[in-house]
């Protein structure tokens, strides 16, 4: 009765128990699982030594049943035929034969019961095993989830969002230099440097101030007439 027992004590509450208090749920379904998938091989194996016992008291239950309607058939062909010592010795074989009968069948039913409940605790023990399974599918899921959204927090620090907008501006400062280099020497070939630019720039601008003073006397001049 060893394998009953750890059949009961295998269930889902008890690994329910187990993961309450676990820091690896999947180490302790990957246990579970193991002694449920060495309890089953055991039920199985019990399980099959039982249906072949039931088996056995139900033919030999069968088989004292038969006998002992023949005695009983062959005592009345005798009694017909007034051999009354053939009689009494057949229906005396048919007595044991009914005592052998409900031996046998008293045997088959406990054994049959028996096979029943096994059935119906392997069948239990199988579903428990398949419900563990899907745990340990759904507990792997979610680390699988955490290991890549840890994955991702890693990259997310060392290579920000931020950091392509850091880089392009760099590019693009890059570009103007390369774009103000190309303009310089295009003057300088074309014989004008940046700093005679610079300076007409500048000559210009006095000339616009001279013009605008100019026009202001001009204006101040017309407006004393």
């Amino acid at each position: 009765m060893g394998i009953m027992k750890r059949v009961r004590d295998i269930t889902i509450a008890t690994l329910n128990d187990r993961l309450e208090h676990a820091q690896d749920p999947l180490r302790v379904i990957d246990g579970f699982l193991a002694e449920m998938a060495n309890a089953i091989r055991q039920t199985e194996a019990l399980y099959r030594q039982c249906a072949a016992h039931t088996a056995s008291m139900r033919s030999q239950y069968l088989a004292a049943e038969s006998l002992a309607d023949k005695r009983e058939r062959q005592a009345m062909t005798a009694l017909k035929a007034g051999e009354d010592g053939i009689a009494r010795a057949a229906l005396a074989e048919k007595v044991l034969e009914d005592e052998k009968k409900e031996g046998f069948r008293n045997l088959y039913e406990q054994s049959r019961l028996s096979t029943m409940e096994l059935q119906e605790q392997l069948n239990a023990l199988q579903r428990d095993y398949q419900e563990a399974y899907h745990k340990r599918q759904y507990y792997l899921a979610r680390v699988e989830t955490l290991r890549l959204q840890q994955q991702l927090t890693e990259r997310s620090r060392q290579y920000g969002t931020h950091s392509g907008g850091v880089w392009f501006d760099r590019l693009e400062d890059r570009i103007r230099d390369m774009e103000f280099e190309a303009a310089t020497l295009r003057d300088v070939r074309n014989g004008t440097s940046a700093g005679s630019v610079y300076a007409a720039r500048n000559e210009n601008d006095g000339v616009d101030q001279a013009l605008a003073e100019m026009k202001r006397k001009l204006e101040e001049s017309e407006g004393m007439r």
